[in-house]
């Protein structure tokens, strides 16, 4: 029994310990020491030390504390390192939103509608618009697809009585120069940002100007008016506490789908986190699932009809974008 109960405890351990040095080497290599040889030997002093300590020493039990010890002062000094509202952000993250709420008005200030000629280039354009929440009536979910079914980023947009819309969108708040890597997602390489857009950007920038061009389905909800009140003003609290205090995005933990759900729970709404949040593609299925959309139709019949690329091609910089778009697609009673 001795001996099952060791061979346990290193089937558990040795993963465990590998995992943990991962982790400690990445996150020393991708944080905030200076960049360049100091950072990188930093790293691999961390991971070159711990196999050489577990490889050489003959304690074990002396070298899983220190080794304990070690990584514990990593994820400390980790946890300690802020996020920030001060960098060279790329144009399209350079501006925040922020919100004014009097009564049932909300004022949202910075509503982003650039002018695109490609997915770089384009010309900055943002626009305050007042909202009055009497006339909040709807809530639709779009989901981007470009890398296979699993994976979706995850929009959520509030209609006023079918003629104003704002849309929102969490993402990566990236640097100039700097790319989107999932890895370094999880070590605090990206601030976050809720983008409050106009579909005319939101949407179009994914159906017209990226290369390839990505995959947009519009599905509207049943949410009741006052659900909806509520799931808005999550949105406005949020926007206004990142203008105040920035946060880190991370791939797993905080991010377009993950933050969804929070924000709805954070209201009282039942929303549970699973796998489909996880692979965040199965998000409108989730959706459906619980009854939140269509369900007179086959889940395959709704997706069909909620694929709106084409309609957002021949629509273009139309004013009336929003309202049309929407023309025909499958309504659930609220």
């Amino acid at each position: 029994m001795k001996k099952i109960a060791q061979w346990i405890g290193l089937l558990v351990l040795v993963p465990a310990v590998a995992l943990m040095t991962a982790w400690g080497t990445l996150a020393i290599y991708w944080s905030n020491p200076p960049p360049g040889m100091l950072r990188t030997v930093a790293a691999a002093a961390f991971g070159l030390a711990t196999v050489l300590a577990f490889l050489c020493l003959p304690d074990r039990r002396r070298t899983l504390i220190g080794f304990l010890l070690a990584f514990a002062a990593v994820a400390g000094w980790w946890m300690t390192i802020p996020a920030s509202n001060d960098r060279p952000w790329q144009r399209d993250v350079a501006v925040l939103p922020s919100a004014d709420v009097q009564g049932d008005l909300v004022t949202l200030r910075n509503i982003r509608n650039l002018a695109y000629r490609t997915e770089t280039d384009f010309d900055a354009r943002y626009y305050d618009k007042t909202f009055d929440l009497n006339q909040l009536d709807s809530v639709d979910l779009i989901a981007v697809y470009w890398m296979g079914d699993a994976i979706a980023h995850i929009m959520v947009s509030f209609g006023f009585q079918e003629r104003d819309f704002v849309a929102f969108s969490i993402e990566t708040r990236k640097e100039i120069g700097e790319g989107y890597s999932t890895v370094k997602g999880f070590f605090k390489q990206y601030e976050q940002t809720y983008i409050a857009g106009d579909e005319r950007d939101l949407i179009r920038v994914r159906t017209d100007y990226r290369n390839p061009p990505e995959d947009v389905y519009l599905y509207r909800t049943r949410m009741p008016p006052e659900t909806a009140r509520k799931f808005f003003m999550e949105y406005i609290r949020a926007i206004n506490s990142l203008k105040q205090h920035p946060q880190w995005y991370n791939t797993l933990t905080s991010n377009c789908t993950v933050d969804v759900v929070r924000l709805i729970r954070d209201y009282g709404g039942r929303a549970d986190y699973n796998w489909k949040v996880l692979l965040s593609g199965y998000a409108p299925l989730y959706a459906y699932e619980r009854g939140g959309l269509d369900t007179r139709i086959p889940f395959e019949e709704l997706r069909k009809l909620s694929y709106v690329n084409p309609r957002a091609r021949a629509l273009g910089d139309d004013p009336e974008f929003s309202r049309k778009i929407r023309e025909g697609l499958p309504a659930p009673g609220r």
